[in-house]
């Protein structure tokens, strides 16, 4: 179906649905890469124009990537739930912006609305949105995950605590850890991208932070970022396996890169559930039932060259449909990692972040982010501390921690430990309640102020140093 709009005296027309979202997208390196934004300001405008008066029950009649080609367009055709949508179906993309931004649009009426929305929809109205309706509208979208402690609950924002090393060394992957924690850090996940990614490596970390978990009674969660498979593997062979971790995309030629299916996520999910290593109870009143951990990313399927002919953003909302169907307990846009060939600067990077916040937590995820660049984009950490303070005030659930915000094994730049200090501090934000109650009994926060923390090391903790834990 063609779409137009008269702006002026020019008459705009777009040929299907998946061409009006492409150009009525903020301009970002990608689609200019890819030959799908549009080609003027006011080609852009006209777009969102057009766009803003798509009825919503369109996005049921009309997919941007065909049905009978991809696994992700028929689970979120096949998974739509239709009473969910029921109150908003009526809606326009437009008319949807202004119920977002009401007050009709409380955070309980969103999370009963979150299954009802599609994520072509969701993208489709974050095109008509300032970075400020972002804010507004995912600050109101409460979004609670647990395994062995409490994510997502309001005035609070938790950590990965990241300790990675070019060489997996233990004595300095256990400094990264002490150095976390003393600062913290580390109620989301402590979590380590392997250097050697391989099933006896894999394993040799997680018993080492396990180890550490148990000496210390740590309520949090561990997790090698490892392929699915791998993690599989070391589940069949005992490995303390606390969170299954994979990359998605929002196709199925996308997942097919990374190599994996609904299927085998489905596999990866009941492995994990199996080994219930889960301590707080959900409102549905399962034990630890969060067991997954995934990673996306602007950019990655048109990477692959598997983005249909879709914009990059759209694409990215897709993915969040994959993750959705896992109930995970961590979801995280590395928003600048793959490059300034998809987000060119701190501008593009700010934006999609707050998209991807955004559009994950209206469809109900315990959205993160890792708030990123690399170092040949047009950005620096002025701008990374632009983006922090905007998602801190946006809900965020968690974000990076990592030593000097400098990850020396990816390579890339991110948040330090103390740059969740100060988000918390300015923002008044505390850590999971069940860690913060941990870091007060191990006298590491004193006091009753967010983020306030001892700058000497308790005792006990010299041994991490020692390597005797």
């Amino acid at each position: 179906m063609a779409f137009a709009h008269m702006l002026g005296s020019q008459r705009y027309t777009f040929a299907d649905l998946r061409t009006l979202l492409a150009r009525a997208t903020p301009l970002r390196s990608g689609d200019e890469l890819a030959g799908l934004a549009a080609h003027s300001s006011a080609e852009r405008a006209a777009a969102q124009m057009a766009l803003a008066d798509v009825p919503l029950r369109h996005f049921l009649q009309e997919a941007v990537v065909p049905y009978e080609d991809d696994e992700i367009t028929r689970l979120i055709i096949d998974h739509h739930d239709a009473q969910a949508f029921a109150p908003i179906a009526h809606l326009t993309v437009g008319a949807l912006r202004d119920w977002l931004l009401s007050d009709a649009a409380d955070s309980a009426t969103l999370q009963r609305t979150a299954p009802g929305l599609m994520p072509e929809m969701v993208a489709a109205v974050s095109k008509l949105m300032r970075n400020q309706d972002l804010i507004l509208v995912a600050r109101k979208c409460q979004v609670r995950s647990r395994f062995r402690n409490t994510i997502g609950l309001p005035g609070h924002m938790s950590t990965r605590l990241q300790p990675n090393h070019p060489t997996d060394s233990a004595a300095g992957i256990a400094a990264s850890v002490l150095d976390g924690l003393l600062l913290g850090s580390g109620d989301a996940v402590i979590g380590i991208n392997p250097a050697g990614d391989n099933v006896a490596q894999v394993t040799r970390l997680l018993q080492m932070l396990d180890a550490v978990r148990q000496r210390f009674d740590i309520p949090s969660q561990s997790c090698v970022l490892t392929h699915v498979t791998n993690t599989l593997q070391c589940i069949e062979q005992g490995a303390p396996v606390d969170l299954v971790f994979q990359s998605i995309g929002g196709t199925e030629a996308t997942n097919t890169s990374f190599g994996i299916n609904l299927s085998l996520l489905q596999q990866a999910r009941e492995a994990a559930l199996s080994l219930q290593r889960g301590a707080v109870f959900g409102d549905d009143g399962q034990r630890g039932a969060n067991v997954m951990y995934f990673e996306t990313g602007q950019g990655s399927a048109l990477s692959a060259q598997a983005h249909h002919g879709c914009d990059q953003q759209t694409i990215e909302a897709r993915a969040y449909a994959v993750a959705r169907q896992f109930q995970p307990l961590l979801v995280n846009s590395v928003v600048g990692f793959i490059g300034p060939e998809y987000l060119y600067d701190g501008k593009q990077i700010i934006r999609a972040g707050l998209e991807d916040h955004f559009c994950g937590k209206l469809l109900g995820l315990p959205m993160g982010c890792d708030i990123c660049y690399t170092n040949h984009a047009e950005a620096d950490q002025n701008d990374m501390d632009v983006l922090l303070t905007l998602l801190g005030v946006a809900g965020c659930s968690f974000i990076m921690g990592v030593p000097g915000s400098d990850d020396v094994m990816l390579n890339y730049q991110t948040t330090s430990f103390h740059d969740a200090l100060y988000a918390r501090r300015v923002l008044g934000l505390r850590p999971a309640p069940e860690f913060e109650a941990w870091l007060q009994r191990m006298q590491i926060m004193q006091g009753g102020a967010p983020g306030y923390v001892r700058n000497e090391m308790p005792a006990m903790f010299g041994r991490l140093l020692e390597k005797r834990v």
